[in-house]
């Protein structure tokens, strides 16, 4: 029966991965479902032949005896799990129902992974992937930390290559390349400023160029800055707000639409902000109010080109933006206020996007989708 499925694997699409063998005696669990790069069997079964496994076919391993094992070939979805979450599957609010407070702390923007306590979660040991957006491209700007990041692991699990767009911060954006091509999938990493418009049109043809096409639009860069005064704010930051976080979608969404085809999804991070604004914040609140404004107009002018367009209005999620942009002191406090009584990780945040970017969320156009941890979005 071995030899069997070895010309099968063989012939189906040679591959070269890793091979486990199990012990003679070894038994297996019913309907136990292996993760697609690895492969078990029995190597005196095999003829001391070496068996190569296609990276992208799982094996179902049904066990009826200690010594017998039934193997069956399935197709497997290009994800980083398969399968449902188990009992020992936690989110981030089963492992943090009463986050202790994180502390006071500082970084130089835009903020870096490696310097962030205690460290996000992304996703990278929880999120499950059920093939949602299997064979499509990505673009995602800001991925190389925070919801990006975890918009980019979640997407590539659901069966997508991904571009991800970054300042500079190239270890981070190397670790985000990390998740993505553990799941199987493409990852391109471009550096550059989004506010440059040629930059923004560059991504769009590199994505189309190396990744073959272009079905999901997401802008998430951003950039804020904390000031007490509106004399604190130069007339230079605000241009560089504004251009960020504003001038970028319209830029990214121009470029991509000869490319957007029906079914496509353009997806936009705006902001708790948008509706209640802090006024330490005032440019950022403006800028992601424009956001959640722009998409709602663009809902409706690309609707009869069954293009999607929505935004999702995240409140207080644990990035390195927080320290980067704020006080030490409020950034000790980050979050308490929400009726959750914590900041939210970004891990909480992706499936949001998963949804708005999947044919799941086919009749979804023109949302402002609040992720707030219990703060009213109206």
């Amino acid at each position: 029966m071995l030899a069997r499925l070895y010309d099968a694997l063989r012939a189906a699409a040679p591959g070269d991965l890793t091979v486990l063998f199990a012990p003679a005696d070894v038994v297996l669990a019913e309907d136990s479902v292996l993760q697609p790069h690895l492969f078990v069997a029995h190597r005196s079964d095999l003829g001391g032949r070496d068996l190569r496994v296609p990276p992208l076919l799982a094996v179902e391993v049904l066990s009826s005896s200690t010594r017998t094992i039934d193997l069956h070939l399935k197709r497997a979805r290009r994800t980083h799990r398969i399968g449902t979450a188990g009992p020992g599957y936690r989110t981030p609010m089963t492992q943090q129902p009463s986050q202790q407070p994180q502390p006071a702390q500082q970084q130089r923007p835009p903020g870096t992974e490696g310097q962030l306590q205690p460290q996000a979660d992304h996703g990278e040991h929880s999120y499950r992937g059920q093939g949602r957006l299997e064979g499509k491209v990505a673009l995602i700007t800001g991925a190389d930390s925070g919801i990006g990041k975890a918009v980019a692991i979640a997407f590539a699990r659901e069966g997508a290559d991904v571009l991800v767009s970054y300042l500079d911060e190239h270890e981070d954006a190397k670790d985000t390349q990390h998740w993505v091509e553990d799941a199987g999938r493409r990852c391109v990493l471009v550096p550059g400023d989004v506010q440059d418009p040629e930059h923004c049109r560059g991504l769009v043809d590199r994505a189309v160029h190396e990744l073959g096409r272009l079905d999901v639009l997401v802008n998430n860069a951003a950039y804020q800055m904390t000031h007490e005064t509106v004399e604190d704010v130069s007339d230079e930051e605000w241009q560089h707000t504004l251009g960020t976080n504003l001038g970028a979608f319209f830029y990214l969404t121009k470029a991509a639409l000869p490319h957007l085809e029906p079914g496509s999804a353009i997806i936009a991070t705006s902001s708790v902000n948008s509706d209640t604004p802090t006024p330490t914040l005032f440019p950022y609140d403006v800028t992601k109010a424009g956001l959640a404004n722009m998409a709602a107009a663009l809902a409706q002018l690309l609707g009869p080109r069954g293009i999607r367009v929505n935004s999702v209005a995240p409140g207080p999620i644990w990035t390195p933006l927080i320290p980067s942009t704020m006080p030490a002191e409020k950034v000790e406090s980050f979050g308490a206020d929400t009726p959750l009584g914590r900041p939210g990780q970004p891990a909480e945040v992706a499936p949001v996007f998963v949804l708005l970017a999947s044919d799941e969320g086919s009749y979804v156009s023109g949302a402002r989708v609040a992720v707030t941890g219990g703060r009213p979005v109206l």
